[in-house]
């Protein structure tokens, strides 16, 4: 049955309250929007003591197999991140260009890669990812959490910023504030004596933190239960089964309201009818899904507004078929559904067929 909500939506859309953007959270320096001329000296920089080694890693690409006492002299990078968390993909260009220009002059970065979902385990689907991305440094799978938890890590992504002695002198958790990130590095690496170019990287940003105004949301009883509802009232999660949901009238920003039939999963929902319909009032320019198709190749429509998406709205992995945006979706990762030439209000419809598999909405 087709959902008449425009008409309600457009009404109450001026009473949206738009959350706090995302900012980055830093265990030590100035926040993510915080701009900082000062010079930086090494010695004012707090020393949190010897890194921990590269541990319980089950795979390395890129690499073989680092221990950390083999780098002492050198500048270490330890990033923490997952193949299919916006934030961290956000990250990798400034990572990237870190590598291009101190990678052969003092500075190691390595990744280390702790997945948040099952599939992110998964070498083939990680080694996927590194080549999408272009990254050439080394990469760690640490799919036990071991290196994780000898950091005492909880976040993605995070950077430890590791001496030529092999003791830590920056954590920073959150993207952003990259122009300070460099700083510290290149300080730390005039420390140790390398020579650096008289010019920084410069990549740009590309999202504007205080614009976006929806936050993550997941999806799956067990995610829900760890993050908190973004489900409307009239919705009842039913897990490990499959419940005939109805959407009502979209009347909350920032809630997830379900039509037709979905599977009610731990870390995700599952379309299992042609019927299987998603709606969102959002505010951002990119809207971006984490999702597979359970093991088979299934696609959803994206409408925008309630129009399906045209070339100014198209995200990176949709196109225009028959008159519909469609987004192909199989293998395991994050998907850009929508990115529209400005931030803004709107209302996103995703008609979805059978098997696909939404683990989480994130926002650019």
């Amino acid at each position: 049955m087709k959902i008449n909500i425009y008409v309600i939506v457009f009404g109450i859309i001026a009473l949206l309250i738009i959350i706090a953007g995302i900012s980055s959270i830093f265990f030590s320096g100035p926040g993510a929007n915080s701009p900082n001329t000062s010079p930086i000296n090494v010695t004012n920089l707090k020393n949190y003591g010897p890194a921990p080694n590269i541990q319980g890693i089950s795979a390395w690409i890129n690499s073989r197999p680092i221990n950390l006492t083999q780098l002492k002299g050198k500048v270490v990078l330890i990033d923490f991140w997952t193949y299919s968390c916006i934030n961290c993909i956000r990250t990798i260009p400034h990572l990237n260009a870190w590598e291009n220009e101190y990678g052969n002059n003092g500075l190691v970065i390595i990744g280390v890669h702790t997945p948040e979902f099952q599939f992110e385990k998964n070498y083939s689907n990680v080694l996927n990812a590194v080549n999408r991305f272009g990254i050439k440094y080394p990469v760690a799978l640490d799919n036990n959490y071991s290196t994780w938890i000898s950091y005492n890590n909880h976040y993605w992504p995070a950077d430890y910023l590791i001496d030529k002695n092999g003791n830590i002198r920056v954590e920073q958790a959150g993207e952003g504030d990259y122009n300070q990130t460099e700083k510290l590095i290149r300080a730390l690496l005039v420390d140790a004596n390398y020579s650096i170019p008289n010019q920084m990287t410069n990549v740009s940003m590309g999202v504007n933190f205080s614009e976006i105004g929806s936050p993550e949301m997941y999806f799956g009883y067990s995610e829900i239960s760890a993050h908190g509802s973004y489900f409307s009232g009239n919705d009842m999660m039913s897990p490990e089964s499959t419940f005939n949901y109805t959407a009502g009238n979209l009347t909350q920003p920032n809630t997830i309201y379900l039509a037709g039939q979905w599977y009610d999963g731990p870390d995700s929902m599952v379309a299992t009818s042609n019927s299987s319909k998603i709606f969102l009032i959002y505010k951002a320019k990119n809207v971006n899904v984490v999702a597979s198709g359970s093991g088979h190749s299934t696609s959803i429509a994206v409408k925008l507004d309630g129009e399906s998406l045209n070339q100014s709205s198209l995200g990176s992995d949709a196109k225009v078929s028959g008159g519909e945006a469609i987004v192909n979706v199989s293998s395991s990762r994050l998907y850009n559904l929508v990115s529209t030439p400005s931030y803004g209000i709107h209302v996103l419809e995703i008609d979805a067929r059978p098997n696909f598999r939404i683990y989480t909405f994130t926002f650019g």
